[in-house]
């Protein structure tokens, strides 16, 4: 197994149901453009009013860069 670089944020929302459901397509689409070379994952937190956004990536320029982008769309809906 491979060691990549990896990124996990907290996002705090208000509504953690809305944000999962606006994040669902670009995480999908972001995953599937990794190419089996790294993974994203996005979740919400069981206790507190966040969502966490988690990517894997070949390089760390590309996951910060692919975080970025997940994490202005769970801000933006949240």
């Amino acid at each position: 197994m491979q060691k990549l670089p990896q990124r996990l944020v907290n996002v705090k929302v208000a509504d953690k149901a809305t944000a999962l459901a606006a994040v669902a397509g670009p995480a999908a689409d972001e995953n599937s453009a990794l190419t089996g070379q790294g993974r994203v994952l996005v979740r919400a937190s069981g206790t507190e009013e966040l969502v966490r956004v988690m990517v894997e990536a070949p390089d760390d320029a590309r996951c910060e860069e692919i975080c970025a982008r997940l994490v202005a769309v769970v801000e933006a809906a949240g």
